[in-house]
């Protein structure tokens, strides 16, 4: 009879690994449910198998990533079952059970492992910077030493959530028109590569001086014609090229400077920007991190370099003793007057960290409004775009028709 190994968990979450020798898969599961184990992976027995050859679970591993919708579940999960009573160990040995992720699946049985050998929670996610960010950790540390996890991920859950939600509503309102623009764009290489030589055949063998237009369209389309592998060979390396810029230090400095002076798209930026400064120093204040800490975090958490450089002054200005509001306050340039004064209002009364909360909602509703309001006025800018594409079609095949016309006249 084949050998299997299997590993599991026992009952009490701790890693498990034995042999068993019996006629199938079957019998494994049945030996371990005798010694009280769960089985999470069996290896061994006859015939080919793939796992036997490649570590398939390693592998899978480096495949896969945790999204973002996937740990805010894991988060609100958590705190929900240490709520109920159990133990950090054994709710992330429920949740690690029960994720079909292997990314996640690995990171948290790494995690469950240091925490068995001693490490705090917090401490365990440092391992994961990929997974777990600043913002993370750093909540997960503040409840740990307040004796208040189960809040402190509650919280935290909120916030992931509602940063998620607010970009998938931007990254929404913008993939109708890049769709359009896409498929457009592969229409028109198309028309130029199949269409068009078949047309201005008649007009090059036609003994008369071609409107400009037209001889730019016939131009293009042999280009593409006569050099198909370059011409998409170039616009992939523009793509890849223009993408590379975009995450260089300077392609940073100059999305971040454009973004915010866009018309309709400026303000969206500066209120997306102001809902998740808002709701990540809310955030961490409540769950007790100091507010330098979490002007710092903040920082971390926003992409764009301006309203980071805002922040880093911020958190000096605070630590020399200065008020927050002063810098949001002076810089109403790119956070509107609202946030200054909410902030202002907070430390008043000693509510700062409600403030921000209140602050944050306001904002996350804007933005969610002028995103619907961005798809109206997205689409009648896309419909003149594709009317003068195809106006210029038009004219470059019809004014030498209209041209041949007037000289058999």
């Amino acid at each position: 009879m084949p050998t299997f190994t299997y590993t599991g968990e026992d009952s009490e979450g701790n890693t498990v690994k034995n042999s068993v020798t019996t006629e199938d898969r079957f019998g494994v599961y049945a030996e371990a449910r005798k010694l009280g184990h769960t089985v999470s992976k069996i290896k061994g027995g006859s015939g080919f198998s793939l796992s036997e050859k490649f570590d398939m679970e390693k592998i899978n591993y480096m495949l896969s990533r945790v999204k973002s919708d996937e740990l805010v579940m894991v988060t609100r999960n958590l705190g929900s079952m240490l709520t109920a009573g159990l133990t950090v160990s054994r709710a992330l040995s429920v949740i690690e059970r029960q994720s079909a992720n292997p990314r996640l699946k690995g990171v948290i049985k790494r995690v469950i492992e240091r925490i068995n050998q001693g490490d705090s929670f917090y401490e365990s996610l440092k391992e994961f910077p990929e997974v777990f960010n600043d913002l993370y950790v750093a909540m997960i540390k503040a409840g740990e030493e307040s004796g208040n996890l189960a809040e402190s991920l509650r919280t935290l859950a909120v916030q992931m959530e509602r940063s998620s939600n607010l970009i998938k509503k931007i990254k929404g309102a913008m993939i109708y028109p890049t769709i359009v623009v896409t498929v457009m764009f592969i229409i028109g290489v198309l028309m130029m590569i199949y269409v068009i030589p078949a047309i201005t055949d008649v007009f090059k063998g036609m003994d008369k001086e071609l409107p400009a237009t037209t001889q730019l369209l016939i131009n293009t389309s042999d280009f593409l014609v006569n050099h198909t592998i370059l011409a998409v060979g170039g616009m992939i390396g523009i793509v890849v090229g223009f993408i590379y810029l975009l995450r260089t230090k300077w392609g940073k400095i100059a999305t971040s400077w454009i973004v915010v002076r866009l018309p309709v798209i400026g303000t969206l930026a500066k209120e997306t920007n102001s809902a998740r400064t808002a709701r990540t120093l809310s955030s961490l204040l409540n769950s007790g991190v100091d507010v330098i800490q979490s002007i710092d975090i903040t920082e971390e958490v926003i992409q764009n370099v301006f309203y980071k450089e805002i922040l880093r002054e911020a958190s000096r200005r605070v630590e020399k003793g200065t008020a927050l509001s002063e810098t949001f306050i002076e810089r109403k340039d790119l956070y509107p007057i609202l946030v200054g004064e909410m902030i202002m209002v907070g430390e008043e009364t000693g509510q700062i960290a409600g403030m921000l909360g209140e602050l944050a909602i306001f904002y996350e509703t804007e933005v969610e409004r002028k995103t619907k309001d961005l798809s109206s006025i997205i689409e009648p800018l896309l419909m003149v775009a594709i009317g003068a594409g195809v106006g210029f079609f038009a004219l470059a095949l019809i004014a030498p028709i209209y041209s041949l016309s007037d000289s058999i006249k």
